[in-house]
């Protein structure tokens, strides 16, 4: 925030001593009509004198004195117009090197889930004030040439350094708008608006804009979209694909009218191979590790000035077929590591990333598509699972790409996939009780055995399979022996294919045990830490009863589904 008002004062002032250096010109120009006037003035009666007589001499003072009055004006303008061409520039490098950048990377962490608020809005305002104070002094500039025009003289501060300050205006000029292109919405198939970079030969969106807004550049330009132009590096690794678009290339920039700025939208884009390639097994990359980049190209012509334009997309996965949430792993890991848009090469070494900068990321993956985000205690288990109770969730952690997309959860299947798989349940089977908070997700045995161990008889909670392929929520309870000690009981985890058949606040409601001697009962009687069963989950339950009869025993020993086969652990 700092920042950005420090930046907003600057922006500020620029456009102030513009607006002033307008009024010196104006005063300027009344001065020397002023002057001119004096003089022919003075040159007539000159003539029509034969001697010199007080008032003469009155005269031929007060004009020297205008004259030194005209020349210290000019010499302010000229000033002014320096030193506003210096405070342009010293903003422009503060935009293109530092606020143009951070929007780049505030942008690649909202693709990857993080927050969404990028404040182009704030950097398109900074863009046009300096386009248009710099589009100001070049018309401030051809109306000091006019003033030279009409009068002129030796050492005329107006002549001495005109020429370098418009040459000056315009290099700024044109390297603001040459850097002014952005892609605003990254490319993204309509169906996953959540898994931006991630594309399947379906048809896919990707907008660019301007982030100046001038009169004169409402020209409606031609943009053209490519695939990998100019970027050989995929050729030295074998059998990498090569692709083209079906669909227009061509797209004509028009008002958009959120932005008021031109904008292009691509929406109808498919990807196709170009050719088949012939797989090396010892140098390709995989499908998932191929990078291939989308850019743009596009030309303004001015009455002035004709500026040509390109921008390339961050680097999208294209897939055949291939599981979405593989290729969602790489671009996850590419964006944390990599603010290389070029480094197409990257996944032949990917780095390793600190677990600060992983827990934030994976934490976005649920509050990206539901409402609520992983908390401390959440991620304290997966730092755990990852690195081990002895590194304390230590934030300057290394963890290496094969530990988190090929390596090991505790069954040995990859912990990208167990967290992906859960993440899926939350947002698709159990949205509104993990909104509510009422699922605790990652949580560890023994954690659960010490929140619940001093808990009421009747005790539940609700958290995430530990070694689930494929996502399960496992609803664990506690008991009391007859010597009185606590005793934790668990079901078997209610996976994805349970609960497409029965909601979970249904499976907590029937949920029944019996030992064989008594009546069946519920044993779910309080949401940990003491919300009453039907307080927390009877908005939730709908009229039918229990669609899986009598399968609630069956979660002690093992649940079966249809098919005959086991759940996932």
């Amino acid at each position: 925030m700092d920042q950005e008002k420090e930046l907003d004062h600057e922006v500020n002032n620029l456009r102030r001593s513009v607006q002033e250096i307008e009024q010196d010109i104006q005063v300027l120009e009344d001065l020397q009509y002023e002057y001119d006037i004096k003089t022919k003035s003075s040159e007539v009666n000159d003539e029509t004198k034969s001697h010199a007589t007080k008032e003469s001499q009155r005269e031929e003072m007060a004009n020297e004195q205008m004259f030194t009055d005209l020349n210290i004006k000019r010499e302010m303008v000229i000033k002014e117009i320096a030193n506003s061409l210096t405070l342009a520039e010293q903003i422009q490098l503060t935009l293109l090197s530092e606020e143009l950048p951070e929007w780049k990377k505030r942008q690649q962490m909202a693709c990857i889930g993080g927050p969404h608020n990028t404040c182009l809005e704030q950097l398109q305002n900074w863009f046009t004030v300096v386009a248009e104070c710099l589009q100001q002094i070049h018309q401030q500039l051809k109306k000091v040439q006019e003033l030279v025009q009409k009068y002129t003289y030796n050492n005329d501060p107006l002549t001495l350094g005109k020429s370098q300050l418009d040459e000056q205006a315009l290099s700024l000029f044109k390297k603001l708008i040459s850097n002014s292109l952005v892609v605003e919405k990254q490319p993204c198939m309509p169906t996953h608006p959540k898994r931006s970079l991630v594309l399947r030969t379906v048809q896919f969106t990707v907008k660019i804009r301007l982030l100046v807004k001038l009169p004169e550049l409402n020209s409606q330009p031609k943009a053209k979209i490519y695939i990998d132009k100019g970027f050989s590096e995929m050729d030295t690794v074998k059998g990498c694909r090569n692709f083209h678009f079906l669909g227009s290339v061509n797209k004509v920039m028009t008002l958009d009218e959120s932005s008021g700025c031109l904008a292009a939208e691509f929406r109808h884009l498919t990807v196709r191979e170009t050719r088949p390639s012939n797989r090396s097994k010892e140098f390709s990359l995989s499908m998932y590790e191929e990078l291939h980049l989308i850019s743009f190209e596009t030309q303004l012509v001015l009455p002035e000035l004709c500026i040509d334009l390109s921008i390339t997309c961050l680097p999208v996965v294209v897939l055949f077929g291939g599981l979405l949430p593989w290729a969602w792993g790489f671009i996850l890991w590419y964006n944390m590591c990599c603010s290389e848009p070029h480094n197409l090469l990257f996944f032949l070494n990917p780095p390793p990333v600190k677990w600060g900068q992983l827990s934030e990321v994976l934490s976005w993956q649920f509050s990206s598509v539901t409402k609520r985000a992983l908390n401390s205690e959440q991620l304290r288990t997966l730092a755990d699972k990852l690195l081990g109770p002895e590194a304390q969730g230590d934030p300057e952690a290394l963890i290496h790409w094969n530990t988190f997309y090929k390596g090991s959860s505790g069954s040995g299947d990859s912990f990208w996939q167990w967290i992906y798989e859960h993440l899926e349940l939350a947002q698709k089977y159990v949205p509104n009780i993990w909104n509510d908070g009422y699922i605790i997700g990652f949580l560890s045995k023994e954690r659960e055995k010490a929140l619940l161990r001093d808990k009421l008889p009747g005790t539940f909670l609700l958290r995430f399979g530990e070694n689930s392929r494929c996502g399960g929520i496992i609803i664990t309870w506690v008991e009391r022996s007859q010597e009185g000690e606590a005793v934790v009981r668990s079901t078997e985890p209610y996976t994805k294919i349970d609960l497409n058949r029965i909601s979970l606040p249904n499976i907590i409601r029937d949920y029944t045990i019996s030992d064989g001697e008594k009546d069946p009962v519920n044993p779910l009687i309080y949401l940990y830490p003491d919300i009453p069963r039907d307080v927390a989950f009877g908005r939730y339950y709908t009229s039918a009863s229990d669609a899986l009869g009598g399968m609630n025993e069956d979660r002690l020993s093992g649940l079966k589904i249809q098919d005959g086969t086991k759940a996932c652990q």
